[in-house]
This record gives C-alpha cells, structure tokens and sequence, in this order.
C-alpha cells in the first residue's frame, strides 16, 4: 500500500474553498438560525474543512493548534515552509 501524498499547493487552495464557505454560511445562519437547508450545508462544509486540514497536517504540518496531534507538535509547522511560500508540489 503505498501513501500518496497530495500536492501541497492544491491542498491549501481546497482548504481555502471549503473554509470560505463555512465562513460564508456561517454569517448566513446568524440570520437564519433555522434554515435546514444551510445547517445541512454548514455541517457537509466543516466535515469537508476538518478533514482537509487533518490531511494537511498528516503530510504538511499543523495548520492550525487543533490539528496538532500532539503536545511536541504544537511547534512543528515553524520547521515547515509557510502556506504562502513557494515548493508546495
């Protein structure tokens, strides 16, 4: 079984898709706290976010403190290249 690592680059930018739409129906949802339709959409979306970042720290680093699996991790994404520097594939 091999491990297929994902292009770095194209991570971030679906990270970057799923995390403005959560953003986005969460603004929506202060207005519309009943809405089914956008809950439903809202949870599919952070599910999707969660994973992706997971992902990311898995092959990357932590992107976030969350995604640290561990307490010696915390400070691991300083050793990695930042999200916005060249290398990502």
């Amino acid at each position: 079984m091999t491990d297929n690592k994902p292009c770095r680059r194209e991570l971030l930018e679906w990270i970057n898709v799923v995390s403005f739409a959560v953003d986005d129906v969460k603004l929506f949802l202060d207005t519309h706290p009943c809405n089914a339709e956008a809950l439903e959409f809202f949870n599919e979306f952070e599910k999707q976010r969660v994973q992706a970042l997971k992902e990311y720290a898995r092959y990357y680093g932590p992107l976030t403190l969350d995604t640290a699996d561990t307490e010696a991790d915390r400070w691991k994404w300083i050793n990695e290249p930042w999200p916005w520097q060249e290398g990502g594939c």
